[in-house]
């Protein structure tokens, strides 16, 4: 019997790997709705031709790329179920991953949402399943490698993706996991409310969890569910306009969330450091661009 649960998949030009991810789930859930962000690759069409247009199946065509945030809150508009699990088209669940999951949220009446261990397809754990919400100076810490400090000053250098820390052995709770994969409580959602459209990728589950837990709605990671996570694989085409939006997102983060908490000189010198980031990225994808163009038969 299928779960009071429905999903939401914001998709573009997840290639293959969106039909794979429908299989994995289209007999657990109530409802799966797929919010098309103007694809140009044959997603759609791999989609069709092993699912129709059922009740349980329910594809939304947006006329242009909305971003993430935008097509998960399109999606909600469609959606009436307790349960709501937020899915990138690049995850592949489990057979047992949602009912674990959603054990979990209901033995938690205070937790808003849950998640689970992602990870890479050589068994290992990435680091956006778990984390502490990067302030500023986290971020510091991260970009300049100062975490490898963490073991003479845990409470200094502590880096905000836990995946280097040992993993728990039961569910626990955290200030942060993935929007790629969110098991999200309704009522928590109209507490809190739709995500932040002012982010197009990148850094909008942030500030979701960062809106939870100002409710007071607990996050928690659940350990025990692994979910495969073939990363960037909506994006690894266009690395330059992924960066781009990153950053501009993590600026908008910090102004929203800790403008009055940093000095302005000290907000003035993140805002010059995360666009210099920006900067050395661009030159490194730019240059790898042409290096690629002129000697096409040395790159792998």
């Amino acid at each position: 019997m299928p779960f009071a649960v429905s999903i939401i998949i914001v998709n573009h030009n997840a290639g293959p790997l969106l039909t794979t991810c429908v299989e994995a789930v289209v007999h657990q859930v109530q409802q799966i709705v797929i919010v098309d962000n103007a694809s140009t690759d044959a997603s759609l069409e791999n989609l069709m031709d092993c699912f129709s247009t059922d009740n349980y199946l329910q594809l939304i065509r947006l006329d242009q790329n909305l971003g993430f945030a935008a097509g998960c809150n399109i999606g909600l508009e469609t959606v009436t179920t307790p349960y709501v699990l937020f899915l990138n088209p690049d995850c592949i669940l489990a057979p047992d991953s949602l009912q674990d999951l959603l054990y979990v949220l209901e033995s938690n009446p205070q937790a808003g949402m849950v998640g689970g261990q992602l990870i890479n397809s050589d068994g290992t754990e990435q680091g956006g399943g778990r984390r502490t919400i990067p302030t500023p100076w986290r971020s510091f810490v991260r970009t300049f490698g100062l975490y490898r400090l963490e073991k003479f000053s845990p409470g200094l250098f502590l880096d905000f993706h836990l995946h280097r820390q040992p993993l728990p052995k039961e569910p626990v709770e955290v200030e942060a996991i993935s929007g790629a994969l969110m098991l999200v409580r309704r009522e928590a959602i109209n507490d809190v409310g739709n995500w932040d459209e002012n982010y197009f990728l990148h850094c909008e589950d942030l500030d979701w969890c960062m809106r939870f837990r100002q409710k007071g709605w607990r996050i928690i990671f659940v350990p025990e569910v692994q979910v495969l996570h073939h990363q960037g694989a909506c994006s690894r085409a266009r690395p330059i306009f992924v960066a781009w939006h990153k950053h501009k997102g993590m600026l908008y983060f910090y102004k929203k969330f800790f403008r009055k908490q940093y000095p302005n000189v000290l907000m003035w010198i993140v805002i010059l450091g995360v666009w210099l980031r920006f900067g050395v990225i661009a030159v490194f994808h730019a240059i790898r661009y042409i290096y690629q163009l002129l000697f096409p038969k040395s790159c792998k």
